[in-house]
């Protein structure tokens, strides 16, 4: 998955992923985590989310990452906010109006140091638009990324479909709980099913303590 295909899509808008209301999972499970009003909420490859928004209207700060310049240019626009916008080392670039801090730019080149102030961590869409061979990398990252402490709640999807079938792609359950195990705290606390590409999916949403 190089960053050529991820601009491609949102520019020939093949963005099948983003949602026009928050994710339904999202707002039935983020109230038990009981994290405080005002924490910082990281959201990797964010695009232009509806989450984000819903997040912010419970009180929270968020902090974004995505790749590709036309999601985040779209996001700011589209709320009506007029970002403050900063280089940073690596190549990326950071976009803020409060509540919202959105980080352009590769994930992999993310530092502690830019979210050292994160409570939580909120994953729709980015484990499952890696590919099998790039999502040990990514939970490497994330598990890097993440301060101690700091709560997880992950919305992935399984299907009947190759591994390598996607974006989304579908992850095993059980490479899930390879990947997490041996957190101080790891569940799978739903499991509903959902149509994608005409085939019977179920989104699987994890609980989770770094």
């Amino acid at each position: 998955m190089t960053p050529d295909f991820w601009h491609k899509r949102w520019q020939n808008g093949q963005t099948g992923w983003h949602l026009l209301y928050p994710n339904p999972l999202l707002t039935r499970h983020w109230p038990a985590l009981n994290i405080p009003d005002g924490s910082t909420v990281f959201v990797p490859l964010c695009g232009k989310s509806e989450d984000m928004i819903w997040l912010a209207e419970q009180g929270y700060r968020v902090l974004g990452n995505e790749l590709c310049r036309q999601a985040v240019e779209a996001f700011f626009a589209e709320q009506g906010l007029t970002p403050e916008i900063t280089s940073l080392d690596g190549g990326l670039t950071r976009w803020q109006a409060e509540p919202f801090t959105l980080i352009e730019g590769d994930f992999f080149k993310l530092s502690p140091e830019l979210t050292h102030e994160t409570s939580a961590v909120y994953d729709r869409a980015a484990l499952v638009a890696f590919p099998p061979a790039m999502r040990p990398d990514y939970v490497r990252q994330l598990r890097r990324l993440a301060p101690a402490g700091s709560r997880y709640l992950l919305i992935s999807l399984t299907g009947p479909v190759s591994p390598d079938d996607g974006p989304p792609f579908s992850v095993p359950e059980d490479e899930i709980r390879t990947h997490f195990s041996d957190l101080p705290h790891y569940e799978r606390i739903d499991r509903v099913e959902a149509t994608r590409k005409g085939m019977v999916w179920h989104e699987t949403v994890w609980s989770g303590l770094f």
